[in-house]
C-alpha cells in the first residue's frame, strides 16, 4: 500500500496557542465607513466581509458621533484582499454620501482602507497589494482613489490629511485637476463619484497600542515620562527650566526636543478603575521601536524621576513576533538558552512586562496569529495528540498514521533530543561563559523539531489528495485523462512528503555530533539515542519514497527521488556511527 497516512478520526478540536503554529503570510484590514448609526447597513458591509473564507473579523467599532465604522478582519493575504473589495463595493451600494454628516473628516463611503503586515508580509509588499487594489476598486466599482502612507507613489500623499484635503465638499474641484486627482479613477466630477465619494487606500505598520503602568498616582509624572521617550518629545523652554517660556523658531512654531524612541507617540493619564497612573503610547513604528524596547526605555524614564513601570496593557491586540522578540530579549538578558518552545519564549514576555498585572492576558485572546487559528474547525492533528493517543491511533486497524508518520515524529524526537542536550548545557554550572554558543544549536534543533512535527501531519494531505482523485469523474476521455493527470501529481506529492522528511532528520545529525562531543558529559547517551532515531527516520521514510515512488508513470523522476532518498540514507550511516562511536567513548571513559 503506498498511501502514506489516513485520518482515522472524525474527531474536531480547537487549535490552541500551544500547539504548533506554522507561521503563514497574515495581513490586517481595518477600513473605515462612513456609516456609524444604521447598525443594518454596518452588519450588511461585516457580513459581506465575514462571508469570504481565510477571513476573521475581529473587531466592528461603530460611532454615532462620527458617523463612522471602524471595521478590523485579518487573514492571508488574498483572502483580505478579496474581502476588502467586497466591502468596499457592498458599502458603495448602500452609503450615499450625498447625505453624510457627521464629526470624523471624510470623503468616501469607504473613507480609508490600510493594509497593515502581520507575519511573513513586509510593509512593502503590502503597499504593492494597496495599489493593486485601488486600482481594482476603481477599475470594477467606479470608486476614485488615492494611494497614501507607504502605498503613495508621490511623498507628498503619504499623509493621509494631504488625499483628504477638504473632504467629500472638495471632491468636485480636486478631480480632474493636476495634482489633486485620485491616483485611480481620475475623471470629471460625476453622478456616481458624487455618490460614493472617494476611498484611500494604503499600507501602514501594525500599530501597538499599549499602557505602562506606575507606581504614582500623578498623572503630570506620567506625563513627563511620555514627553522623555515620545518621538516628538517636549517643548524647548528658555533656561531648560519648566517654567521658562516656550522657545519658537522663525516662523513661530515651538522648538521641540526630540524624545528617545522613534515611531511613538505617548501621554501620561490616571486611570481610575485601576488607581494608577499610566504612560499610554501608540507605537507606529515596530521595526524602529519593538515592544520590548519600549518597556526598557519607559522603566529607565521612569527610574529617573523615582517611579518604577510595575506592568504593562495590550490595548487591542499584538502581533506574535512581538511577544516573541521580546520573550527572546530578557532570555538573551539572562543568558538562558533561546531553543525553546514558542509558547514557553511567549510566557517569559508576558512575565518580564507583567502584561498579567491588572487582568490575565491569554495569549489565545491578544495574540493575532492566535486568535486566528483559535475557533478553527479542522481534523485533529497528530502532533496535538498524547503520546498514548497517537500510539492507540496507529495500532487501530485502519491503515494510518503510518510509517511515514512514524519517520517523520522519529525524526522529530531526534532533533528534540539534542535540543534538550544543548539546553542542559547552556544551562550547566560552570558553563555560563557558553550559554550562547549551545543557545544558537537549541534554537537550530527547536527550528528541525517544528519542521518534523510539521512533516508528521503531512502525510494526512499527502493521502487526501490522493483520494480526492477517487471521487472525480471518470467517464469521458477527457475525465479520464484528467483525473490520471491528478492521480500521477497527487503521487508524486505523497513521494515528495517522505523525501522531505528524510532530508530534514538527516540535517539533525550535526546537532547530535556537537552534542555528543561538546555538550553536557552526563547527557552524551540522550545524543547516542538521538542519532538512533534520526538513522531509523531517514530509513523509514526512505521505504515510503520507495513504495510511492513506485507508483509514479514518470520512471524518471520516480528514479531521481529514490536516488535522492538513498543518497542521504548512505550518508545518514555514516553519521549515525561517528556519533555512536563518540557516545560510545564517552560511556567508557566515564
Amino acid at each position: 500500500m503506498y498511501f502514506v497516512c489516513l485520518v482515522k478520526s472524525s474527531i474536531f478540536v480547537e487549535l490552541t496557542f500551544y500547539l504548533p503554529f506554522m507561521d503563514k503570510k497574515i495581513i490586517e484590514c481595518v477600513p473605515n465607513f462612513s456609516e456609524g448609526r444604521d447598525l443594518g447597513i454596518i452588519k450588511n458591509i461585516t457580513d459581506v466581509i465575514e462571508s469570504v473564507e481565510g477571513v476573521k473579523l475581529l473587531d466592528v467599532d461603530p460611532g454615532a458621533a462620527t458617523n463612522r465604522t471602524v471595521v478590523t478582519f485579518v487573514g492571508e493575504p488574498d483572502a483580505v484582499l478579496e474581502a476588502a473589495f467586497a466591502g468596499v463595493k457592498r458599502a458603495a451600494e448602500l452609503i450615499d454620501m450625498r447625505h453624510h454628516h457627521g464629526a470624523h473628516p471624510r470623503m468616501g463611503a469607504t473613507d480609508v482602507l490600510p493594509l497593515i503586515p502581520v507575519s511573513g508580509v513586509t510593509l512593502e509588499e503590502c503597499a504593492e497589494m494597496a495599489r493593486k487594489l485601488a486600482q481594482r476598486i476603481s477599475d470594477e466599482l467606479g470608486v476614485p482613489t488615492y494611494c497614501y502612507e507607504a502605498a503613495a507613489f508621490t511623498p507628498e500623499r503619504k499623509n493621509l490629511a494631504v488625499c483628504r484635503a477638504g473632504e467629500y465638499e472638495a471632491l468636485p474641484e480636486k478631480m480632474n485637476t493636476p495634482g489633486k486627482a485620485p491616483d485611480f479613477g481620475d475623471r470629471p466630477f460625476d453622478e456616481a463619484a458624487a455618490r460614493t465619494g472617494a476611498t484611500a487606500v494604503g499600507a501602514r505598520d501594525f500599530l501597538i497600542a499599549v499602557n505602562f503602568n506606575l507606581n504614582t498616582t500623578s498623572t503630570r509624572r506620567a506625563n513627563a515620562i511620555a514627553f522623555d521617550v515620545r518621538e516628538k518629545g517636549r517643548p524647548a523652554r528658555e533656561g531648560g527650566k519648566l517654567t521658562g517660556k516656550p522657545i519658537k523658531d522663525a516662523n513661530g512654531k515651538p522648538v521641540m526636543i526630540p524624545g528617545t524612541l522613534k515611531g511613538t507617540k505617548a501621554i501620561g493619564w490616571f486611570i481610575d478603575e485601576y488607581g494608577i497612573a499610566q504612560v499610554s503610547m501608540n507605537i507606529t513604528d515596530t521595526s524602529a521601536t519593538p515592544l520590548h524596547v519600549a518597556f526598557e526605555e519607559v522603566s529607565r524614564a521612569a527610574r529617573e524621576r523615582g517611579i518604577r513601570v510595575t506592568g504593562t496593557e495590550i490595548v487591542g491586540l499584538v502581533p506574535k513576533k512581538a511577544l516573541v522578540e521580546a520573550g527572546k530579549y530578557f532570555l538573551r538578558r539572562q543568558q538562558r538558552s533561546l531553543g525553546i518552545p514558542e509558547h514557553e519564549i511567549v510566557r517569559i514576555a508576558v512575565k518580564s512586562m507583567g502584561l498579567d498585572e491588572l487582568k490575565p492576558f491569554d495569549p489565545a485572546e491578544k495574540v493575532v496569529e492566535y486568535m486566528l487559528a483559535a475557533g478553527e474547525e479542522s481534523r485533529e492533528k497528530l502532533v496535538g495528540m498524547t503520546c498514548r493517543r497517537f500510539a492507540e491511533e496507529t495500532a487501530s486497524e485502519s491503515p494510518a498514521p503510518g510509517g511515514g508518520s512514524i519517520s517523520a515524529y522519529m525524526g522529530a524526537l531526534a532533533a528534540a533530543l539534542g535540543t534538550m542536550v544543548a539546553n542542559l548545557s547552556a544551562h550547566k554550572a560552570g558553563w555560563d561563559d557558553r550559554w550562547e554558543e549551545f543557545s544558537n544549536y537549541a534554537e537550530q534543533g527547536n527550528e528541525l523539531m517544528e519542521r518534523l512535527l510539521h512533516l508528521v501531519d503531512e502525510d494526512t494531505e499527502a493521502f487526501n489528495r490522493i483520494m480526492a482523485v477517487f471521487g472525480m469523474p471518470k467517464g469521458t476521455d477527457a475525465e479520464k485523462a484528467e483525473r490520471a493527470r491528478a492521480m500521477e501529481e497527487a503521487t508524486l506529492y505523497a513521494t515528495e512528503v517522505p523525501l522531505r522528511t528524510l532530508e530534514t532528520a538527516f540535517e539533525s545529525f550535526p546537532l547530535l555530533k556537537a552534542m555528543a562531543t561538546e555538550g553536557n558529559p552526563a547527557s552524551a547517551s540522550d545524543a547516542g539515542v538521538g542519532a538512533l532515531a534520526a538513522r531509523a527516520a531517514v530509513r523509514g521514510a526512505l521505504l515510503n519514497v520507495k513504495i510511492n515512488a513506485a507508483q509514479l508513470n514518470d520512471r524518471e523522476k520516480a528514479a531521481e527521488l529514490v536516488a535522492r532518498g538513498e543518497t542521504v540514507a548512505q550518508a545518514a550511516a555514516k553519521a549515525e556511527a561517528e556519533v555512536l562511536a563518540i557516545v560510545d567513548n564517552h560511556i567508557s571513559n566515564s
